[in-house]
Formats: structure tokens, C-alpha cells, sequence
């Protein structure tokens, strides 16, 4: 007899569990298809875990499940979903209660899939090689030829690994009789391994003691074995392993940002990487360093303009050359996207017999490509079973954008013409098996609710073979309807425990003593150093405006006259960069946070997450005070606020970022724009002209009030505030501070010196630090601070040609 629909065993599960008033007011609606055998009894791999939810009250859970949000948003988490009003960026969805699976059941499913892996990868060496797939009627001319994913100047191209695939992805369904089968292949760039992972650690955190007791796998032995193997097709010392990401409007940029990190390779743009002389080489500070192997996460027709999409922005010109040439390994192979074809999981059975001479120990979901005749007879047959979709698709079904046609949803009328439209559309549309997929637990508005789920489970080539993550994720359904599983249409995602019978090996990703390598300054992408520069400005020209802002604001409350001489002087200074007192909270300041933030997003992984989320929250409260805040006292301890987040930020970097190249561009860019700052605002309110009070102001910008009182025993004097705020070496606001730190780390930079003469760049800090470090509080003149701002900014130029280009 077939399996009972889960509605009907409701009321005959044997738990295991002992009854609980818990439960009393959780009821389920159904069991979920996970948890049961065949019998309705309770899978021995999720007793523990049910009988622990048993003992829980629900303000218990909740407060459980409010832990693993928290780690999510505290980490930054994230991935853009796109609409009818643009891209957005959204938190990641996670369904908190995990899927449990049986070591043993992980086992045979593996099996499977690497199998499939295996003839995966014998395809698409025969697609890009002899195509004898085609030749001897395996695979129809059509389904190839006239695929947006086959890319003609990659066939008979060799991979240098040996290789064409190197990590896959696999969505795998059950079906309500347990029986699992693969709904689709990932072979382009396969994302979301790196949220399997923040999964795993926000599940932990909400069930930390249940996760402890329970004897489930680790991912890191996974993600350990594919390092080692991407570090072994390093084919020189000097050759590097980087991530290649299409940047942060990505979907899945996070991600990216965060495998980079977690690994420890180099995340890179197509702008960050040339060519030369058949060699992928990526622009560093210290100049071009090679590239020997590249994990792809942007897809294939993008990555060489030159070639491949000539409409491509985010692409490497001559990419397609190297791989010739072979001297870079791609993960995966260009061109490898067309193995995710829909109609290629009808075909896969009889080339699995044929190039393997076995059965395939993982079925795929039940497709029929329309392009022969007996498939469209059966499929119009049959229609109101069946899924018509695009047959060139990445995509399963339920993932599609809503390109495919529900049989059964059709009237009667459609369905007679069915027939003729599969006639003359044929070869561009494949049927396939309306799917039923078994239902998993969620928490669904305060209550255990069977939710349909599907499995992404990930593959890697390693030394010995293909390894299969024990894990991956489960994406949940937001309803009873298959096609809201998708992330898009507001489905989430489950952490996957893979459960055993005896105690697991812990893992890490930290190698021996005696193993390890220290990469070298140079490494720094020039782009990375480009936006941590940047970073460091903006950051430094959003507190310089806050400080005046503060000072103007703070007299104007006592005054309440913005036409006072001293009110109208800074309100010009303040006009002449772009900054409005008639709004509490000037657009331009927050354009400059908002800068700081963007320039930040471009580095996600060279940045911390404490530092992250400081820098959102300093944003975040800025627009919130714009629609608030009033000028006067309001506006000054609103700046007030902001300032000491601003400085809770800069503390973060200060004490926790590592003293590499990367600190000493975030570094220039913040001396270069406070000496700007001081420069500027020197000169404009210390001269001869300067209304009443400009000096005490200038003080108080600077954070100089209480030093000036100790070190002079006279009032406000031009000299002595021109001494302390200018000239005065141990003054963190000071010019001559700034440029002692500027020389000081432009030391440090590579190619400062080249064969033993300092570099231009070097010359001009050395120049304009003796300059200034021999001047006199007299001979500082308004004339000098205009000449020592436009000598600032053209070092600030000589900087950007030197290592940022």
C-alpha cells in the first residue's frame, strides 16, 4: 500500500515523546513528512530534538529563535532581492527549526551524487571536446547549438586543472514516499554555500545545547578539503588563489565577501584583473601579481567582453586567451552553465548508461523535452500532470519568475491547444512531473507547521575525489504551494543536521604550527586600497562637518540669529563646500556617511562585522535625526550623538583592524582629509578678518578647548591657537600631526623606495612635512594654508596614480 497522506496520520504518530502542555496550544495540522517512516512513527533521528521542543515553553522558543536573528543581524547577514521597485537588500530568511537526516540515509544520498558529479563532468568535457553525445544521437544537435549557455570559443579548449568542474550544487526533493530525486543541477556558479554556513552558526546559537548533545557533522572538514585543493593547483609560488565576484549589486555578494574571508583568498572585480602576455595578473599596490587559480562567482558570458558578451562591464578583456594559454584554473570551467539546462534531465538516464554503463543511483524529476515527437504526445497527454517551462532554463520551476505553465491550472479551451503550441515551440519548451515535495517542520506564527522543502546540497573536487558537504541548507516553503519555496517569493532557508550514531570529528580550518604561509604586504588589490582610502576620507570629512555643525548650531541656540557676524561667516565657510545650516541635518552630510558606507560595502571581506554594523548604525541614526532633529540645541546634541558613534567606529578600526597595507590607505586617507580640514578651516578663521569668537570656535572644532588653557597662560590669541591647532606635533588635530603620520606610514608602503631613491610620491610627503615642520606660528598666513590645501590635494592625487590606478 502507498504511504497515508500526512493529514491522515495526524492523529496515529507514534512520538516517542511524552505529552507536554507545550504542544497543547501548538498544534500541528499535519506531521511533517520528515519526521515519519512509512508507518507513522517517529524517524529515531528526530526524537531528541522533538522531545527537547516538548519541554520548551513557547516564550522559551521564542526567545531562542530571537538569538539566531540577532546573530544574523548582528553578522550583517544579507542577500538583494529584486522587484517591481528595484534591488533591495533583505536579512536572511532562516527558518529556525533544522532538518534532521540519518547518517545513514546522507550516505546512499552522496552516492548518488557523486555519481552525478562524475557524469556531470564527463558531458561537459564531451560538449566542449569531441561532442560525440551529439554525434552518436545522445543528445539532440538542437539542445546544444542553439543554447544561450554553450559558448563556441571555449570548445576544444583544455582545462589546465584537467578539469571542468571543481564545485557543484545539487536541489534535491523528497517525495512524499521518501524516495529523493535531483530537481536541478548547478554547475555555473553555485551560490549559497557560504549561507549554509551562517546558518549552521545561527541554528547553533538558538539550539546550542541541543546541538551539542546530538552527534551531527561539521562543515568545516568540507570547505577545509576544497581549500587545500584550490591551493594545490597553485602553479608557482608567487600564483594566487582568488574569489571573483560581480560586485556588491550581486544577489549573493555577502556571500562572496564571506567564502573570500572564511578561506582566506582574495575577492576581486573583473576591473581588479588583467592580462598579460597570456597571464591573469591582478593589480596590487605593489604592482601585478599573478593569478593561478580563480573561483568564478559571476556567470560565464560575463567574464571576458572581448570574447564572450561584448555588453559585459564587469569582465576581464583576454580572460578567454589565459584559458588557452592555460595558465589560470577557472572554478568552473567557462561555459559549464549549459550543464544546468532543464532539458538535459531527460536526457541523463541513457547518457548515464551509456558513458558509465550504469543506472543513475540519483534519479532526476521526470523531464520530457519537446522538441521529439513521442515527448510532446505524451507530454500533451498528459498535461494536466505536467510543468511546461522554457527548455533552456537554469532554473527549476518553482525558481523560474513564473515562466512556467501549471497544467492542471488550465481551462479547457487552453488545453485543446495544447498540442499545436508544442508542435511549433517544441524544441524551446520541456515538460516535467508536477513534484510533491515532503513537508519539513517550521515555526509558522507561533505553532510547529509542515512546511514543503527542497535541499541544496553542495559537491567539491578534493585530492581524493569529490566530497559532498554533510549539510548544505533546506529552503522551506512560506506556504502548502511548492512554488513559494523559492527566496525570491518569500521562502527561507533551514539549517540540514546530519545526525549519527557515534561521536563526530571536530574540525578547523587552522592549519598545523609548522604549516602556514604569511602572505606579503603587496596583495592588497589596488581597488580594495582605492576604497579603503576613500573610506577614510569620507569617514574623516563627515566628523570635521559634524564638529562645525555642532559649534554653529550651538550658538545659534544662544543667539538665535544666523545674521550674527560669527554665525554668517561659518554659514559661508560652510556654503562653500556644500553644506546647508537651514537644514538641521545637511543633505551633504549624510551624503558623505552614505559614501563612507558604499566604499565600506565594496571591502565587505577586509571588513569586520563590528565594524560593519557600527558604521549602518551611524547612517541609520543620521537619516532618522533628518527627519527629526530642529536647528539650535536640538541639532547640537543630535551632532553630538552622531559624533560618538562616529567615534565608536573609528575606535573599532583603531583597535581591532590589522596594522597591513590596507590600514595604512584607510589610515592616508584620514590624515590627508583632517589636514585638509584644519587647513581650510584655518584659513578661513584665523586670519586678520576673522569676526569675534572665530578663534574660541576653532578651538572647539579641533577638541583643543582644555589643552589650549593648559599649555598658554594667555586668553584666545591667533598665535597660540595657530601654534596648537597647526604647528604642534603631539595635537591629533593638528596639521604637522597629520603629516608626521602621513610620513610615517608612507615609509611603510611598497615600492616606497625604488632602487634606493624614494619613490615621487614619497618625495612630495617628505617635501610638504619639512615644509610645514619648520614654519613659525608668524609666517602661517592665510596665502600658506591656500598653498598647503591645493599641495594636500594633489598628494592625495600622486597617491591615487601611484597605487590606486
Amino acid at each position: 500500500m502507498g504511504r497515508k497522506p500526512a493529514t491522515e496520520r495526524r492523529d496515529s504518530v507514534k512520538t516517542g515523546v511524552g505529552k507536554d502542555p507545550a504542544f497543547a496550544y501548538r498544534p500541528l495540522p499535519g506531521i511533517a513528512d520528515e519526521m515519519v517512516d512509512n508507518d507513522g512513527t517517529v524517524r529515531p533521528v528526530w526524537q531528541n530534538l522533538l522531545s527537547a521542543l516538548s519541554r520548551m515553553s513557547e516564550p522559551e522558543l521564542v526567545e531562542r529563535f530571537a538569538r539566531a536573528d540577532r546573530y544574523l543581524r548582528d553578522a550583517g547577514v544579507f542577500y538583494r532581492a529584486y522587484g517591481t521597485t528595484g534591488a533591495s537588500e533583505r536579512g536572511w530568511p532562516i527558518s529556525h527549526i533544522p532538518v534532521l537526516i540519518d547518517e545513514r540515509e546522507w550516505q546512499s544520498l552522496s552516492e548518488g551524487l557523486r555519481q552525478r558529479a562524475d557524469l556531470l563532468e564527463a558531458v561537459i568535457a564531451d560538449i566542449y571536446g569531441d561532442s560525440r553525445l551529439v554525434s552518436e544521437g545522445l543528445l539532440p544537435p538542437a539542445l546544444i547549438a542553439a543554447n544561450p549557455e554553450f559558448l563556441r570559443p571555449l570548445v576544444g579548449v583544455k582545462p589546465a586543472s584537467g578539469h571542468y568542474l571543481h564545485f557543484l550544487a545539487f536541489e534535491v526533493g523528497r517525495g512524499p514516499d521518501g524516495n529523493w530525486w535531483v530537481l536541478a543541477d548547478r554547475a555555473q556558479a553555485p551560490s549559497g554555500a557560504g549561507f549554509a554556513l551562517e546558518t549552521r552558526v545561527a541554528t547553533t546559537r538558538a539550539f546550542s545545547d541541543i546541538y551539542a548533545e546530538t552527534k551531527v557533522h561539521r562543515l568545516a572538514s568540507f570547505f577545509g578539503a576544497f581549500r587545500d585543493a584550490l591551493l594545490g593547483g597553485k602553479r608557482s609560488g608567487e600564483g594566487r588563489v582568488a574569489v571573483l565576484t560581480p560586485g556588491p549589486a550581486n544577489e549573493t555578494y555577502y556571500e562572496h565577501a564571506y567564502i573570500a574571508r572564511y578561506l582566506g583568498f582574495m575577492l576581486l572585480e573583473g576591473e581588479d584583473i588583467t592580462v598579460v602576455n597570456d597571464q591573469l595578473m591582478v593589480r596590487t599596490v605593489a604592482g601585478l601579481r599573478p593569478i593561478s587559480v580563480l573561483w568564478r562567482r559571476l556567470d560565464a558570458s560575463y567574464a571576458d567582453p572581448l570574447e564572450l558578451n561584448q555588453q559585459s562591464h564587469i569582465g576581464t578583456p583576454g580572460l578567454v586567451e589565459a584559458l588557452r594559454a592555460q595558465t589560470v584554473t577557472i572554478v568552473n570551467a567557462l561555459g559549464s552553465g549549459i550543464l544546468e539546462t532543464r532539458a538535459l534531465l531527460a536526457f541523463m538516464p541513457t547518457i548515464c548508461r551509456h558513458l558509465r554503463g550504469e543506472e543513475l543511483k540519483l534519479p532526476s524529476i521526470a523531464t520530457w523535452w519537446c522538441g521529439q515527437k513521442s515527448e510532446r504526445e505524451h507530454v500533451a497527454a498528459n498535461i494536466e500532470k505536467m510543468v511546461i517551462g522554457p527548455a533552456y532554463s537554469c532554473m527549476p520551476f518553482f525558481d523560474d519568475s513564473g515562466q512556467s505553465v501549471l497544467g492542471s491550472t488550465l481551462r479547457s479551451t487552453a488545453r485543446d491547444s495544447i498540442a499545436d503550441w508544442l508542435t511549433t515551440e517544441g524544441q524551446k519548451l520541456v515538460g516535467q512531473e508536477v513534484v510533491t515535495l515532503s513537508t519539513t517542520p517550521a515555526w509558522v506564527n507561533g505553532k510547529l507547521t509542515p512546511r514543503p522543502m527542497s535541499l541544496r546540497v553542495f559537491a567539491a573536487r578534493t585530492e581524493n575525489g569529490w566530497q559532498i558537504m554533510p549539510g548544505g541548507f533546506a529552503r522551506i516553503g512560506s506556504g502548502d504551494d511548492v512554488a513559494a519555496i523559492a527566496m525570491q517569493s518569500g521562502g527561507s532557508a533551514a539549517d540540514v543536521w546530519i545526525v549519527s550514531d557515534k561521536p563526530v570529528e571536530a574540525h578547523t580550518l587552522l592549519p598545523a604550527e609548522e604549516t602556514f604561509t604569511r602572505n606579503m604586504p603587496g596583495s592588497l588589490p589596488s581597488r580594495a586600497a582605492d576604497n579603503l582610502f576613500w573610506l577614510g576620507r569620507y569617514i574623516e570629512r563627515a566628523e570635521g562637518a559634524l564638529r562645525i555643525l555642532r559649534a554653529w548650531h550651538g550658538r545659534f541656540a544662544e543667539a538665535a540669529d544666523p545674521s550674527q557676524p560669527l554665525l554668517a561667516d561659518v554659514t559661508d565657510y560652510l556654503a562653500a563646500i556644500d553644506i546647508d545650516t537651514k537644514q538641521a541635518v545637511p543633505e551633504n552630510l549624510l551624503r558623505n556617511i552614505d559614501s563612507a558606507v558604499y566604499s565600506a560595502s565594496n571591502i565587505r571581506d577586509r571588513f569586520s562585522p563590528d565594524g560593519w554594523l557600527a558604521l549602518n548604525d551611524l547612517a541609520t541614526t543620521a537619516r532618522r535625526f533628518k527627519e527629526r532633529v530642529k536647528r539650535g540645541d536640538d541639532a547640537s546634541h543630535a551632532m553630538t550623538i552622531l559624533l560618538r558613534k562616529l567615534a565608536g567606529f573609528a575606535g573599532l578600526v583603531h583597535e581591532n583592524m590589522y596594522r597591513f597595507t590596507g590600514w595604512r590607505f584607510l589610515s592616508l586617507g584620514r590624515y590627508i582629509e583632517r589636514g585638509l580640514h584644519m587647513t581650510r578651516l584655518l584659513g578661513h578663521m584665523s586670519g586678520p578678518d576673522a569676526p569675534d569668537g572665530a578663534l574660541d570656535m576653532l578651538l572647539e572644532i579641533g577638541d583643543s578647548v582644555m589643552t589650549h588653557r593648559r599649555r598658554y597662560n594667555v586668553n584666545t590669541a591667533r598665535l597660540t591657537v595657530t601654534d596648537l591647532l597647526a604647528l604642534d606635533p603631539l595635537n591629533p588635530r593638528s596639521i604637522l600631526f597629520q603629516m608626521n603620520e602621513i610620513h610615517r606610514e608612507v615609509e611603510q608602503l611598497p615600492n616606497a623606495f625604488v632602487n634606493g631613491q624614494m619613490s615621487p610620491f614619497y618625495r612630495e610627503a617628505m617635501r610638504l612635512h619639512s615644509g610645514l615642520a619648520v614654519m613659525t606660528p608668524e609666517t602661517m598666513t592665510v596665502e600658506v594654508y591656500q598653498q598647503l590645501a591645493r599641495e594636500l590635494e594633489r598628494l592625495s592625487d600622486l597617491l591615487a596614480r601611484t597605487y590606486l590606478g
